[in-house]
């Protein structure tokens, strides 16, 4: 197998382009995907990517890595040249996945699910996505990502915190409780948009309940006449004056997470991936985690997928590898590696850790989802939610003006 990172990729094209782009033989196959925060998931795909190769000889696989703005931007890139990679890594959706798919840089694969028969080999919920956009279906699913508040036993022990929230209220009650034991209550990293929206995400649903939430989302009622979205802003402000460790908006979310292990923060809003990132540095047995009680009974969460590009000259082979990768065997034998469950509905779970058996009993509870907002909004309404919370969070807008900020930017759109 051949491991390209972003730097020796550029030199491999000797100057074409988009680095990493592949201009290939009728065998090569050029996969953009993220440098994943945990060693095991980039070991795990190194691994698929070579024992591909070694089942189909002749065949060369390609995989450039990039963090996740570089890769954005890299996809964003590719969507308006003729040369991009055979398969790419995007989240799903309308929003991310979305935006995409409307540029044609997804190829449409219901031949392929008929072929491979996929539909009964995925998890429904997670193929389920597939199904979302015009013209067909679009991508595949890679994992199936729930998103819930891991905590330091130790520091809610030291602030005095018996158990854990049963509704927002008593949320905030804990965050007090903290704050008077001098310790944060939970890190983000500013620079990188996503990471504070996820707390944007979360107060929205447990303030506005699930019907207004995803009325706000798809754009359908006006966010200056739903009281529920000034008072959400409201609450970020609050959070970012009161609770979160500061100084946060100079900070990514890597660096917030070094934070979190050395005991700096009480909590941090992350998903099942957190497990195995944990389990590299720290003992497990210190931490636990809880969902933002929203009191919807709904799972926060999104999809990620492996999407074929209409740049590909193989889609035959880059469906071939998708097949591979999501088979009950190879699933199999990285388990966890990943995300702490599989997105192949035939995989078998023994020797779970802790937190990843909590996962999996998450996942089997909830059938109700609401995505992170950078997944639900157009590219375009994304970025300007981007702003507002920054804004917010920075205490340089009023939760009346973010509110009115948003609907002035879908009221222009419309």
């Amino acid at each position: 197998m051949t491991l390209i990172s972003v730097a020796s990729r550029a030199a491999f094209a000797g100057g074409l382009l988009l680095a990493g782009t592949c201009l290939s033989a009728a065998e090569d196959l050029t996969i953009w995907t993220l440098n994943f925060s945990s060693e095991a998931s980039n070991d795990a795909f190194t691994k698929i990517a070579a024992d591909f190769e070694a089942a189909n000889p002749g065949v060369k696989v390609n995989v450039v890595t990039r963090g996740v703005d570089d890769h954005k931007t890299a996809i964003r890139v590719a969507a308006g040249t003729d040369k991009g990679p055979d398969i790419y890594f995007m989240w799903a959706g309308l929003g991310l996945g979305g935006e995409y798919v409307k540029a044609g840089l997804s190829l449409p694969l219901d031949k392929y699910y008929a072929e491979y028969k996929w539909d009964d080999e995925l998890v429904p919920a997670a193929a389920s996505f597939s199904r979302i956009y015009e013209g067909g279906r679009h991508g595949v699913p890679f994992t199936f990502k729930g998103e819930a508040l891991y905590y330091n036993k130790a520091l809610f022990e030291k602030a005095g915190i018996a158990g854990t929230p049963a509704n927002y209220d008593e949320l905030v009650a804990d965050a007090e409780k903290l704050k008077a034991a001098g310790i944060p209550a939970i890190t983000f990293g500013g620079t990188v948009n996503w990471h504070v929206m996820r707390l944007m995400d979360v107060i929205l649903e447990a303030k506005c309940g699930a019907d207004t939430h995803d009325a706000l989302m798809n754009m359908k009622v006006d966010w200056t006449k739903e009281a529920c979205a000034a008072d959400s802003f409201a609450e970020l402000d609050k959070w970012a004056k009161n609770y979160i460790l500061s100084p946060f908006m100079g900070i990514d979310q890597a660096q917030s997470f070094n934070l979190f292990v050395a005991g700096r923060a009480a909590m941090m809003l992350e998903g099942d991936w957190l497990v195995q990132q944990l389990a590299e540095v720290v003992d497990l047995n210190g931490y636990d985690l809880f969902l933002f009680p929203t009191g919807t009974n709904r799972l926060y969460g999104f999809a990620e997928y492996n999407y074929v590009s209409t740049k590909s000259k193989n889609p035959d082979l880059a469906a071939k590898f998708l097949d591979y990768f999501n088979s009950t065997d190879v699933q199999q034998s990285v388990l966890g590696a990943f995300s702490t469950t599989s997105i192949n509905k035939h995989v078998a779970y023994d020797n779970q850790r802790p937190l990843e058996k909590k996962w999996l009993d998450i996942f089997n509870t909830y059938d109700k989802v609401y995505m992170n907002g950078d997944q639900a909004f157009p590219l375009d309404v994304t970025t300007e939610y981007f702003r507002v919370i920054n804004e917010v969070a920075s205490g340089n807008m009023t939760p009346v003006d973010a509110a009115a900020a948003m609907q002035t930017f879908i009221g222009n759109k419309s």
